[in-house]
């Protein structure tokens, strides 16, 4: 088995990152974001992004990816309709292809997408690593986004499914 690792960044659209919502810490979750995008690309690995149909109507503004944190040349975006980005998606298969088995997961929203991909990524045999400072989410009528990000970042940890776990790193620890 190949030891390939590849970043995926989920539903970092402009339709989520700017609103209407205020999205918790959004100006340094892109920063960290672009932090691990830049030390990934620097060392070649496989960057893919995830899109969500359902954020905006397509190839509007509001549906795109977010200018600070946009995939470059060559890097695959895949569509999805569900929180999961691995259901009726090719995403497994893209990944596949490229020999991943370690995922670096970074996006919006964490009670949502980012959990739903992290839960998934292990019972698909890939070891996840979400990055704690590198996704966010919003206010809901029972929780503060900052108790969001930090009940899943804590839940998360250590969370073994199968034979595959989930660690939960800061983005300056992040190595390739």
């Amino acid at each position: 088995m190949t030891n390939q690792t590849a970043v995926l960044v989920i539903d970092a659209q402009v339709g989520l990152v700017e609103g209407p919502k205020e999205m918790y810490r959004k100006e340094a979750t892109l920063e960290r974001i672009q932090s691990v995008l830049t030390k990934a690309r620097t060392a070649q690995l496989p960057v893919l992004y995830v899109q969500d149909d359902d954020v905006a109507p397509i190839n509007t503004p509001e549906w795109e990816i977010h200018p600070a944190v946009a995939p470059i040349d060559g890097e695959p975006s895949v569509r999805k309709k569900a929180t999961d980005a691995f259901y009726m998606t090719d995403l497994h298969q893209k990944l596949s292809e490229l020999g991943v088995n370690h995922l670096i997961i970074m996006g919006f929203k964490t009670e949502y997408c980012i959990d739903s991909a992290c839960r998934r990524a292990t019972t698909l045999g890939y070891r996840v690593t979400l990055v704690k400072d590198a996704h966010s989410t919003t206010d809901n009528a029972v929780l503060t986004a900052e108790q969001i990000v930090a009940h899943h970042n804590c839940n998360l940890h250590g969370l073994d499914n199968l034979e595959q776990y989930i660690l939960v790193v800061p983005a300056d620890e992040i190595q390739f």
